[in-house]
Formats: structure tokens, C-alpha cells, sequence
């Protein structure tokens, strides 16, 4: 069959890839094109354009790019309509797979699959609407997503979460000794704290000076940053400076299994550090911080940002987001997490029981299996 998917960011990339892999496995004949980035390339067939040109985020770069934004979403649903595929399957990224759904739904007769529910338990809870209307099955990654959907009378599939997955067959691979990866990497022998700061280059910006600043106060510490897929060295270099903060490239999970401690902003990559048990502050810095805290309060539905808090339903890490992300906070929680013993304890205790929750390996196989029953 033929399978047309659209992901707009690095994590939807890694997701959709091993989605593919599974896809191959139920379907030999499986032909793909898609909106994606290296990791899907490398399953197979085309890519119409990498998701670095989508990944606007921001009122201001959306707006300074909305002609760029709606030329690709055009040529996006030409192309679907050119390469007529047996379905459309979506991954994350609403503002655009949204509209792609909508129209969709409305002038073919091509199912439209979305795997990775839009977050609109959090906020914008208004798109069950066009959910409801325009998407034919829902794949979910997040157990409380079943009873969220539930509620609205709109059954889902729970397939398990592809994280887990995804760091299960990298414990399995990783043969790489620890004095391995830090020569490989010319890092020296202190501890590591990891810095994921983000996977966009507005993130990158907004959180990563920050960051560094802290960093100076843990001089017993080497400071790592995990570069994100798309994103140059020398964008980074432009805020590293002198800092002496080392970059590695397509190194975040060995990074991970190597590091004490880790700051990261908001997303995917906060449940991923959980699931390699590293103690953890999340960050996530945003221009006019307090007026932004003010609005997440109003408008937020949730009570957390970080899926690590949302799946344990409490307070496991700390949220440093909006006007609470200062270098204060982020060396004081950093200092709780490093020599406080029982505080880093009871967050790793609470990591084990957000790995019972999520369940065992297998979301992308489970997924690619109900979806080729579903289209037979």
C-alpha cells in the first residue's frame, strides 16, 4: 500500500521512522512519501521536503513566515492529490497536519490516520471538533489520552509509547564504553550534566543562554550539549562563545546514559531522560515570561507542561517555564537534584513507576499493525 505521512519537527521524525520500519514489516509492498527529516529517509522512499522548512514556532517567526507556511501546506495537499495513497498518516504538529486533515476529508476519499494525538488536553480543546470530523483513527502514545478522548465520545487506539521503544533498542545496541564515548567526543572526565535544549532554533535561543549562565556555578561538572538534528555547530557556537561547553552530534542517548543530571526544555525529550533515569530540571524560557505565566495559568487546562509530570500525574520534576526559568532557579533546583540525596531518589523511584505506567516496548509495531488491519 501506499503511505503518504507528514511530521514537522525532529522528535515526529524519529517517531514516524520507526513507524515506517514497522509499517515495512506488516506491509512489504509499503511505498512512502512524506514531510520528514533524515531519520525517515533513511527507511525509504521520498521525501518532498525536510521538516526544517515547517518548523516555525512563536507568534512573530509564524507570522514573519506565513507565505512560506501556507505555499507548503498548498503544495502539500497537490502532492497528496498527485501521489493518491492509501492513507494519510499524521504525526503530531496540528497547526499544519490539521489543516491537511480538513482538507483531506473534504475532497477525497483517503483515510486520514493521526498517529500522536495534538496535545488538546492542554490547551485549544476546541479541535476535538475538527478531530472528530476529519481524522478516521487516533493512535495514542500517552495512556491518559484514552480517557481524555473518552470523554468527548471518540474512541482511540493506545499502541503503547514509541520513546520506549526507541530507548529499548538503543540499550540493546549500545556497546560503547563510557571512557569510549568521552574520547570520542573529547570530553574530559568530571561528570556530565546534560543540556537538551530544544530541537527548534527559537528554543535553542530562548533557553541555552540561560543555561550556560547556570552552568558556571557546577565548575566539579562538564556541561554537554546534545545538538539537535537540522541544527548547525555554528548556530550553536554563537552562544556557547568561551564557555567551554562541548556539542555532540547524534550522540543525545548515549549522552544520556553517560550523564548525572540534565536540564531540558519542555517535550518529548523530558520523558526520554526519564526513561534512561537521569535526574532532571525542566526549562523552558519564553520572551514576556510573567505575562506568559499569567496565560498558561488562564488558558492552560493541565496543571504541567513536561509529559514526565502529566503521565505521573504530580509533580515528579520541577517546571521552570515562562517568568519561574532564571539562572537562580535553574542553579538552585540543578544544586537539589545533584547533592540533595533523598530529592534525587524519590524523582528515580518515580521514574520507575512512569515506566510501569507506559508499559512495555512494541508502540510502533502495535501501531503499524492496527493500521494495516484497519486499511485491509
Amino acid at each position: 500500500m501506499k503511505y503518504y505521512l507528514i511530521v514537522g519537527e525532529a522528535s515526529g521524525d524519529l517517531h514516524a521512522s520507526n513507524l515506517m520500519h514497522a509499517l515495512k514489516q506488516e506491509d512489504p509492498e509499503a511505498e512512502f512519501r512524506f514531510f520528514g527529516g533524515d531519520l525517515m529517509s533513511a527507511q525509504g522512499g521520498i521525501r518532498v521536503k525536510h521538516y526544517r522548512e515547517l518548523a516555525y514556532m512563536g507568534f512573530i517567526p509564524v507570522l514573519l513566515h506565513l507565505r512560506t507556511i501556507f505555499a507548503n501546506m498548498k503544495y502539500c495537499k497537490e502532492d497528496i492529490l498527485r501521489f493518491a495513497p492509501d492513507v494519510v498518516i499524521l504525526v503530531d504538529y496540528p497547526g499544519f497536519n490539521l489543516s491537511i486533515a480538513k482538507f483531506i476529508k473534504k475532497n477525497t476519499r483517503i483515510p486520514v490516520y493521526y498517529y500522536i494525538s495534538p496535545k488538546i488536553w492542554a490547551w485549544k480543546e476546541y479541535r476535538i471538533k475538527s478531530i472528530k470530523r476529519d481524522v478516521d483513527e487516533m493512535f495514542s502514545i500517552l495512556p491518559f489520552e484514552v480517557d481524555f478522548y473518552k470523554g468527548h465520545q471518540y474512541p482511540i487506539h493506545y499502541v503503547g509509547n514509541p520513546c520506549v521503544d526507541s530507548v529499548a533498542a538503543f540499550k540493546e545496541e549500545h556497546k560503547e564504553t563510557k571512557e569510549d564515548f568521552l574520547a570520542k567526543n573529547g570530553l574530559g572526565n568530571k561528570p556530565i550534566i546534560a543540556l537538551l535544549a530544544g530541537s527548534r532554533k527559537q528554543e535553542i535561543k530562548n533557553n541555552l543562554p540561560l543555561m550556560l549562565e547556570a552552568s558556571t556555578a557546577f565548575p566539579d561538572y562538564q556541561f554537554v550539549l546534545a545538538g539537535a538534528p537540522g541544527i548547525e555547530h555554528e548556530y550553536y557556537k554563537q552562544f556557547i562563545g568561551d564557555a567551554g561547553v562541548k556539542v555532540v552530534f547524534d550522540r543525545t542517548y548515549a549522552l544520556l546514559s553517560y550523564a548525572d543530571a540534565a536540564l531540558v526544555t519542555s517535550g518529548t525529550a523530558t520523558l526520554e531522560t526519564a526513561l534512561f533515569r537521569v535526574p532532571q530540571v525542566v526549562c523552558y524560557y519564553m520572551a514576556a515570561g510573567k505575562f506568559i505565566s499569567f496565560l498558561k495559568k488562564m488558558v492552560l487546562k493541565v496543571q504541567f507542561v513536561s509529559l514526565v509530570n502529566l503521565i505521573a500525574g504530580k509533580e515528579v520534576v520541577k517546571e521552570l517555564v515562562a517568568g519561574t526559568m532564571t539562572v537562580n532557579n535553574v542553579k538552585e533546583e540543578l544544586s537539589k537534584i545533584l547533592y540533595d540525596e533523598k530529592y534525587r531518589a524519590d524523582m528515580l523511584q518515580e521514574y520507575d513507576r512512569i515506566i510501569r505506567i507506559l508499559g512495555s516496548a512494541g508502540a510502533s509495531e502495535h501501531a503499524a499493525k492496527e493500521m494495516v488491519r484497519l486499511l485491509k
